[in-house]
């Protein structure tokens, strides 16, 4: 009887890997160094019983036909799964599972880290001292933003937008938030629930933590840039099409964004040139879940998953199909 045979789209930490191998799976393992086009998709993963996806795989209706009926389970090694169409797996009999709460607080880090980044200027002092021209210390130079007693805005409320509040209180912040109902931990820790204008227009920093769905893409448009409080910085760890790049681009260049810090862009790996050419924006390579626990752990609940499916149990975190 010939092993049960795993698909993954992208390498996976040691972990996950070994895992699989002492569940007696064989493993097929892409070796490009790039992800794969639904195309390639379909015929890579033909034939396997299971598929460890990445967040960015496009898994549509037709790549998951292509795998069926073989393929039962399909376990992305991310919180968000809007790359996966749910519904068309689960009409084919497939499992989708993620990696929910692992990753909360390394993504609550990576917020603060590109808010202090961006507020402070810090991408372009690095810039300057690493070509150097550092002439020494001025007083006018690189002037940023206070953030100690500011007012951050959160628009998405769940695990991780809590995490980022609870980080806020150090800094003795006011802090508001955008959710479809009360939130007991954010009225616990003194942050107020308010709709989305009362957010744009008080907010010092605003920053994205909601789930990318028909209701949230494109949420901040052009008339939500026109709300803005004077001054603001806009972070995004969440997804990048959640804003319209397009206005947000325009909104830098008036003024009516003074800054942003991104770790997320719609249509990502591609980043428009004009972002590329603006001094105030930080951008990172979507790494929010990048510290070796976090992305070692996600591997780990993908690879139970798999292993619990194709061996007829249920599985840790099974996606709901809504």
């Amino acid at each position: 009887m010939s092993k049960p045979v795993v698909y993954l789209t992208r390498l996976i930490p040691d972990a996950g890997l070994d895992l699989l191998v002492k569940a007696g799976f064989s493993l097929r393992i892409n070796q490009k160094a790039r992800g794969l086009s639904a195309e390639e998709l379909t015929q890579a993963a033909a034939g396997a019983d299971a598929v460890i996806s990445q967040l960015a795989d496009p898994i549509n209706s037709a790549v998951l036909e292509a795998w069926a009926p073989k393929c039962k389970v399909v376990a992305t090694c991310a919180v968000g799964y809007d790359n996966i169409d749910v519904k068309a797996a689960a009409k084919l009999g497939m499992t989708v599972t993620n990696t929910p709460d692992v990753l909360t607080h390394a993504t609550a880090d990576l917020t603060w880290a590109l808010l202090l980044a961006t507020a402070r200027r810090l991408g372009e002092g690095e810039r300057l001292v690493r070509a150097g021209a550092w002439r020494g210390w001025e007083m006018m130079q690189l002037m940023g933003a206070d953030v100690f007693g500011q007012s951050l805005g959160l628009i998405g409320a769940g695990r991780i937008g809590q995490a980022v509040a609870k980080r806020a209180s150090g800094f003795e912040m006011t802090v508001r938030y955008v959710a479809r109902s009360e939130k007991p931990e954010m009225t616990a820790i003194g942050a107020t629930r308010v709709d989305l204008d009362t957010l744009l227009t008080t907010s010092d920093f605003v920053s994205l933590h909601t789930a990318l769905t028909p209701d949230t893409h494109h949420l901040l448009n052009a008339k939500a840039f026109d709300k803005l409080k004077p001054g603001a910085i806009l972070i995004n760890t969440a997804r990048g099409s959640v804003v319209d790049q397009v206005e947000m681009i325009a909104a830098l260049r008036d003024g009516r964004l003074a800054a942003a810090g991104l770790d997320v862009f719609d249509g990502e790996p591609a980043i428009p040139k004009e972002l590329m050419e603006m001094d105030n924006v930080v951008m990172l390579p979507h790494i929010g879940s990048a510290t070796v626990r976090t992305r070692t752990r996600m591997a780990e609940i993908a690879a139970n998953n798999v292993i619990a499916v194709l061996t007829d149990k249920p599985p840790q975190t099974p996606v709901s199909v809504g």
